[in-house]
C-alpha cells in the first residue's frame, strides 16, 4: 500500500475513488453490528471484540503498509491528537451501546454533522454558504426521523452512557476533520492512528476491568476466524476511509457517512427481519438525498489558517 499524498487539484477519477471510500466504510459499519452479535452470542463481549479486531487490524496493516513509524517525528500533536479521537470514537461507541438505550445513543452519536461544521470552520476554514447548510440539515433531519422516538424525549444526554455516545460523536467529527488537517502524513499512517488507538484503549479498559489473558484463552477456534475476519474487513476499509477523509471535504464527508443508517436499515431488514417502518424509510430517503446532493456542497473561499498552514 503507497503512501498516498493529497494533492491540491483532485478531479474525475480520484475525487470517485474518494467517495467510493468512504460509502464503503459506511457500508462495512452498517453491516458489522451482525458479526458482532455473533460474537457476542459466542460469550465475546463487545468490548473484547474490538480489542481483538482492531488489533489483528493494526497487526496486517503495519505488515502491508512499511515503516509507518518513520512518521512520528512529523506527526506532531495533531497526529496525536488524531490517534486519541479516532481510538475514543470507536471505544466510546461500544462502550455506550453496551451500557445505554441504543437508539439514544446513536441519536447523540450521530450529531456529528453539528460538531463537524464547527472543527471544520476551525481547523480547515470550511466556511459554508447556505447551500452546504441546507445539505447538513437535509442529513440531520434524516438521522432525526430515523433514530428519534417521542417516547425518549429529546436527544440531551441523560445518563453516562449518552454522555459517552455525544462525546464520541463530537470525537467522530473531530477525527474526520483531522483526517484532512494533516495533510502532511501519508494515508497508512492515519489509518494506523486509528486502529492503535482503539486498540490502547480498548486493552486498558479490559486490563482494569477483569483478567484480559483468561478471556482470551477462552475463545474457540472457530471464534477466532470469525473475529479474524472482522480485524481484516476492518483493516481493509480503513485505508479505503483515510483515503476518501483525506481528499473530501470534511463536511461532504460528514454526510456521506450518514448513509450507515441506510445500510443498518437494510441489513436488519434482510439479516435479522427487522421491518423498516414508514419512518425509517422516509429517513432514508432524506439521508441518501443529502448524500446525492452532498457533492455539490459549496465552500467559501478559505480564510488563512496559521494552525493549518503550519501542521506540524
Amino acid at each position: 500500500m503507497s503512501n498516498v499524498r493529497p494533492d491540491p487539484g483532485l478531479h474525475g477519477l480520484q475525487k470517485i475513488t474518494a467517495i467510493t471510500g468512504l460509502l464503503s466504510g459506511a457500508a462495512v459499519w452498517g453491516l458489522i453490528w451482525y458479526p458482532f452479535r455473533v460474537l457476542e452470542q459466542a460469550g465475546i463481549s463487545g468490548t473484547l471484540a474490538t480489542f481483538l479486531a482492531y488489533s489483528i487490524a493494526l497487526i496486517v496493516g503495519l505488515l502491508v503498509s512499511g515503516p509507518v513509524w518513520r512518521e512520528l517525528r512529523v506527526a506532531g500533536r495533531w497526529g496525536l491528537l488524531l490517534t486519541i479521537s479516532s481510538g475514543w470514537t470507536n471505544f466510546g461507541y461500544v462502550l455506550a451501546i453496551l451500557d445505554g438505550e441504543v437508539m439514544r445513543v446513536l441519536l447523540l452519536f450521530y450529531l456529528a454533522p453539528l460538531w463537524t461544521v464547527i472543527f471544520a470552520r476551525w481547523l480547515l476554514g470550511e466556511k459554508l454558504n447556505r447551500y452546504g447548510y441546507s445539505v447538513i440539515l437535509l442529513s440531520l433531519a434524516g438521522a432525526l426521523v430515523m433514530l428519534w422516538q417521542p417516547s425518549l424525549g429529546l436527544p440531551l444526554p441523560q445518563c453516562r452512557a449518552e454522555w459517552i455516545g455525544l462525546s464520541a460523536g463530537m470525537s467522530f467529527a473531530l477525527a474526520n476533520v483531522l483526517v484532512r488537517h494533516t495533510q502532511h502524513l501519508s494515508v497508512n499512517f492515519k489509518s494506523a492512528t486509528v486502529w492503535f488507538g482503539t486498540s490502547v484503549l480498548t486493552g486498558m479498559f479490559l486490563l482494569f476491568h477483569g483478567n484480559l489473558v483468561t478471556q482470551v484463552q477462552g475463545i474457540s477456534l472457530d471464534t477466532w476466524w470469525l473475529v479474524a475476519l472482522i480485524g481484516l474487513i476492518i483493516c481493509a476499509t480503513s485505508f479505503a476511509v483515510q483515503y476518501g477523509l483525506t481528499y473530501t471535504p470534511a463536511n461532504q464527508a460528514i454526510v456521506l457517512f450518514l448513509s450507515e443508517l441506510v445500510f443498518a436499515a437494510i441489513a436488519a431488514y434482510l439479516l435479522a427481519g427487522e421491518k423498516m417502518d414508514t419512518r425509517e424509510m422516509i429517513g432514508a430517503v432524506l439521508i441518501v438525498s443529502a448524500s446525492l446532493l452532498s457533492g455539490r456542497i459549496h465552500i467559501e473561499p478559505k480564510i488563512p489558517n496559521p494552525i493549518h498552514e503550519n501542521p506540524a
